[in-house]
């Protein structure tokens, strides 16, 4: 483990952490990362794309800290109460179409959509624009507690969470969207986009730890380690505030911070290659 390569998981494990709960794309972030920065610190390129993968146990894990009260209240409940069952059969309908899209088209995001970084930049840019419309939509909501969403609602957001099986695309920005278009509250959307995440993250997990099981050597499960905890502890401080954030600000600093990645990301690789 060469302390380049400690630099290098400290420096993605940040930008994870910061920008997985965040509308902007954590896997745009840490590809042009990669790329654009020269990350590798002596392993092949193709374990920085797992470890990138990997070290989102970290932002899961903050999500169950900040909100273990009343995950665990839901646990509890769930012999006897109705809304409890209700809750967890909503983020399970709203898991269900992402990972069976994630399943048929693993190998194909890996191997292609992960290595279009030209494409990546130009999908943050178009999905700035599409963000920044959202926030000046008039939602008049109808749904504003994340707990009680119908389970028709839920349907609409995962759909539109498999759209993030394009990088660049945002989990958390096209759940958010898809719960603004169905009169969702920008909190409930905000807090449904966080109990979505732990499903759908915890599955990519374990399915990239899988199937790349073999070639993960124990000073790569070190390097790992570092990455995940520098993500849990960045991540529980965006996840800590983001919702605030959003009730006060909207989403429009956000749109802006993807068009201006996606942009210099452009003029990045056109001056750099």
């Amino acid at each position: 483990m060469s302390l380049q390569s400690i630099f290098d998981a400290v420096v993605l494990g940040i930008v994870e952490g910061v920008t997985e709960f965040l509308p902007v794309s954590s896997t745009a972030h840490l590809l042009l990362s990669t790329e654009l920065l020269g990350i590798g610190g002596g392993l092949d390129k193709a374990f920085w794309d797992t470890f990138n993968v990997l070290i989102q146990l970290g932002a899961i894990l903050a999500v169950v800290v900040v909100y273990f009260g009343r995950l665990w209240g839901v646990v509890l409940a769930l012999p006897s109460d109705p809304d409890a069952r209700r809750f967890v059969l909503s983020v399970l309908v709203a898991f269900v179409p992402s990972a069976i899209v994630g399943l048929l088209l693993h190998d194909f995001i890996k191997t292609v959509l992960f290595n279009s970084p030209v494409l990546i930049c130009v999908v943050l840019i178009v999905g700035g624009v599409v963000l920044a419309a959202l926030d000046r939509y008039d939602v008049h909501p109808v749904n504003r507690d994340a707990m009680r969403f119908p389970l028709w609602v839920a349907l609409v957001i995962g759909l539109f969470q498999c759209l993030a099986i394009v990088p660049g695309v945002s989990r958390s920005g096209a759940t958010i969207a898809g719960a603004l278009l169905v009169k969702c509250d920008k909190r409930a959307a905000a807090e449904f986009s966080f109990f979505l995440a732990i499903p759908t993250m915890l599955g990519a997990f374990v399915l990239d730890f899988y199937q790349n099981r073999s070639v993960l050597s124990g000073d790569d499960m070190g390097i790992i380690l570092i990455g995940f905890v520098v993500s849990f502890v960045a991540a529980l401080i965006v996840v800590r505030t983001f919702v605030d954030f959003v009730a006060r600000h909207g989403f429009l600093p956000f749109a802006w911070w993807r068009i201006i990645v996606g942009v210099a990301g452009l003029i990045g690789l056109w001056a750099f290659g």
